[in-house]
């Protein structure tokens, strides 16, 4: 299966960067893992959050393919253990996803257009995270879940 995670402008912390291109390292061992940079809007300190939502929305949307089984990251998605996500990626698997892509929107969140267009919502807590921080936790997540189904001692080591 391939996984694909959009994120809306880039990793501009070094420190999360670096963490953010060891989980992507670590990935690549387990699947077909692409990242996809939607670059920052131009002038968008000018429009107003959902002309902003809107306009990422559509650069979102791009990015999809009709095939692809979409998740965003949101914060009033489902909740998952470890073991529990893991076991949800399993199910993807065996339901015979080619592309699972997941979203992690932009400060505003994503449009309306964009949560027609998911599949599912997942959210990694009740609190809310720097859209930045969470690239770097949700592939620390993604990671995880393949050492647990593959039984590997990450998890809980």
């Amino acid at each position: 299966m391939n996984i694909k995670l959009i994120v809306v402008s880039k990793t501009d912390v070094p420190y999360l960067q670096a963490g953010i291109d060891e989980y992507i390292s670590r990935l690549k061992h387990y699947c077909d893992f692409e990242l996809v940079v939607i670059p920052a809007l131009k002038n968008g300190g000018r429009l107003s959050p959902e002309e902003v939502k809107n306009k990422e929305g559509e650069l979102i949307l791009r990015q999809l393919e009709k095939v692809d089984h979409t998740v965003l990251l949101d914060e009033h998605g489902k909740e998952y253990t470890s073991v529990g996500f893991s076991e949800f990626l399993q199910k993807q698997m065996n339901g015979g996803v080619r592309t699972l892509t997941f979203v992690i929107g932009g400060a505003f969140g994503f449009s309306s257009e964009v949560y027609d267009a998911a599949h599912a919502k997942l959210s990694l807590s009740q609190m809310t995270f720097n859209h930045q921080m969470v690239r770097l936790f949700f592939l620390e997540q993604l990671y995880r879940a393949h050492t647990i189904l593959r039984h590997e001692k990450y998890h809980n080591a």
